[in-house]
C-alpha cells in the first residue's frame, strides 16, 4: 500500500498529525487504531423478549463444582441443584454459604447406583493437566483422568444434556488423543457432541478468556439441529466493572519492588522510537551477560531463539540501554522475571507507557498487554496489574469480570477468591451456551 493510501486510511479512522510519518509508523498506527475496535453483535429485542426458559422440572449435579458457576446460571433458568462436589474445602465452604449445599469431597466417593436421577450434568473438569499455566501432563496427570469420573456417573444416570468445560488448549495438547479420548468416550456413552470456543470479550465482557464447551446431548432426543449461539454487538462498558477510587483500599496499589522495576521499564520504553517493534520477550539480563559457544549451545530453544532476536533491538539502542541498564541492574537481576519484558501491545504509541496497559507479573517475566479487555484471570497469582490505577484488580472485579453477581459472598481471604474466580467458568458464557440449547428441546 502507497503512503498516500495509509494517509487516507488514517483520515477515514480519524488518526491526526501523520503527514511526517514513515510509512512503517504509518501501518503500526493504523495495526492499533484497528485492533482498539471492539464490535459485536448485539442480541435482538425479540430474543430478549424470549430470553426466559422454566427449568422448573428439571434437576443438575454440578461435579467439579469450584464456587459455583454452572449453578448461578441454571439458577437463573428456574432448575434444582441435587448435589455438588468438589475437593477444594474453601470452594466448598464458599458454596455452602451461597446455596446452602454441602458438596461432596471427592468425586470418587460418589455412588452412581444409589444417587437421585437427574437431567443436567455439568463439569468445569480440572483444566491443570491441559492447560498453559500448567506443565500439560495430560494422562499423566491424575487430575486428567478425573474426565473418566464424569463417564462413570453418566454412563449409569443418563442425564438429557451434559455440559462441560475445559481450556482451549484441550484440542491440542497430546497432538489430539486427549480430545480424541473425550470424543470417543462421549460418542460411546450415546451422546451426540458439539463443541463451542467462546469467550466472555465476545459478549461484552472485557475479559479476554477463551474456553472450550462441550455440549452433549442424548441420542434419542438429539433432534438434528445444530445449536448457534447468539452474538453481540453492544460495546464494552469496562467502567462498569471497576470498583469507585474512593472504594479502593491500600493494599491493592503495587509498592516496593513490583513498581520499582515497572517504573524502571517505562523509563526504557520512553527511549524507542515510535513504531518500533519491541517483542519477543526482552531478557535484558542474558542481553548483557558473556556465554561461551558451549554455554549457549546448552540453552532450550526458545531461550536461544530470543536471545538471538534480542540482538538487534540491543544494538540499535546500545547507549541507551547500557545507561539505564548501569542505572538499575541490580533491581533487574533481584529476580529473574524482572529482567524480563514481554510487550503484547503492538508496535510503540506516541506517549506510550506500560502504564497504558494491563500488566501481569508472571513466570515468564513481566506481561504488558492492551487495555482493551483484562487478561485471563488464572488460579495462579498473576493478578492483573490495572496500569492506569498503579493497581492489582480486586477480587470484586475479578467476580464482576467472571459475571457473579454482586450479592455473591466471596471469601474472606483474597488469596482464595483470586484463585477460585481464577478456577471458574464464566456464569455469562455458561448461561448463553446452555440456555441456547435447551431452547431447542423445551
Amino acid at each position: 500500500m502507497k503512503k498516500e493510501e495509509l494517509l487516507s486510511k488514517c483520515n477515514e479512522y480519524g488518526i491526526k498529525k501523520v503527514k511526517s510519518k514513515t510509512k512503517k509508523q504509518l501501518i503500526a498506527l493504523l495495526e492499533e487504531q484497528i485492533n482498539n475496535l471492539i464490535v459485536f453483535n448485539e442480541p435482538t429485542k425479540k430474543e430478549e423478549t424470549n430470553d426466559s426458559l422454566d427449568l422448573s422440572c428439571y434437576k443438575f449435579i454440578d461435579l467439579f463444582c469450584g464456587i459455583g458457576g454452572f449453578h448461578q446460571a441454571l439458577h437463573k433458568m428456574g432448575a434444582q441443584c441435587i448435589l455438588a462436589c468438589d475437593i477444594d474445602k474453601s470452594c466448598r465452604e464458599v458454596y455452602k454459604d451461597n446455596y446452602g449445599i454441602e458438596p461432596v469431597t471427592n468425586v470418587k466417593d460418589i455412588n452412581e447406583k444409589t444417587m437421585d436421577d437427574f437431567d443436567i450434568l455439568c463439569a468445569g473438569f480440572p483444566c491443570q493437566s491441559f492447560s498453559n499455566g500448567g506443565k500439560k501432563k495430560c494422562f499423566d496427570d491424575e487430575r486428567g483422568l478425573l474426565f473418566d469420573e464424569i463417564v462413570r456417573i453418566a454412563k449409569e444416570k443418563q442425564p438429557k444434556f451434559m455440559f462441560l468445560e475445559n481450556v482451549k488448549h484441550i484440542l491440542k495438547v497430546s497432538n489430539g488423543e486427549v480430545i480424541t479420548y473425550i470424543k470417543n468416550k462421549i460418542s460411546l456413552l450415546g451422546y451426540n457432541l458439539q463443541l463451542f470456543q467462546i469467550s466472555p470479550h465476545n459478549y461484552g465482557i472485557p475479559q479476554q478468556r477463551e474456553r472450550i464447551y462441550f455440549v452433549c446431548i442424548r441420542n434419542d432426543i438429539y433432534n438434528g439441529r445444530d445449536i448457534v449461539l447468539p452474538k453481540y454487538t453492544g460495546k464494552i462498558d469496562f467502567q462498569k466493572f471497576l470498583d469507585k477510587d474512593e472504594d479502593i483500599q491500600e493494599k491493592y496499589y503495587i509498592k516496593g519492588d513490583t513498581l520499582n522495576v515497572l517504573e524502571s521499564w517505562d523509563e526504557m520504553l520512553k527511549k524507542f522510537e515510535i513504531g518500533e517493534k519491541i517483542s519477543p520477550t526482552i531478557m535484558i539480563n542474558d542481553a548483557f551477560n558473556i556465554y561461551s559457544q558451549s554455554e549457549f549451545d546448552s540453552f532450550p530453544n526458545w531461550k536461544k531463539d530470543y536471545i538471538t532476536k534480542n540482538k538487534y533491538l540491543i544494538e540499535k539502542y546500545n547507549t541507551e540501554f547500557i545507561e539505564w541498564y548501569n542505572k538499575y541492574s541490580s533491581l533487574l537481576k533481584k529476580r529473574e522475571i524482572y529482567g524480563k519484558l514481554e510487550w503484547q501491545t503492538g508496535h510503540v504509541q506516541h506517549n506510550d507507557s506500560i502504564f497504558n496497559h494491563f500488566i501481569q507479573i508472571r513466570q515468564s517475566g513481566i506481561r504488558v498487554k492492551k487495555s482493551n479487555y483484562f487478561p485471563t484471570l488464572v488460579a495462579i497469582s498473576q493478578i492483573p496489574i490495572y496500569g492506569k490505577k498503579k493497581r492489582y484488580i480486586t477480587p470484586r472485579e475479578c467476580a464482576r469480570l467472571q459475571s457473579f453477581p454482586e450479592t455473591f459472598k466471596l471469601s474472606n481471604d483474597d488469596k482464595k477468591s483470586y484463585k477460585q474466580l481464577g478456577n471458574s467458568v464464566n456464569v455469562d458464557n455458561v448461561y448463553t451456551v446452555i440456555r441456547t440449547t435447551l431452547k431447542n428441546y423445551l
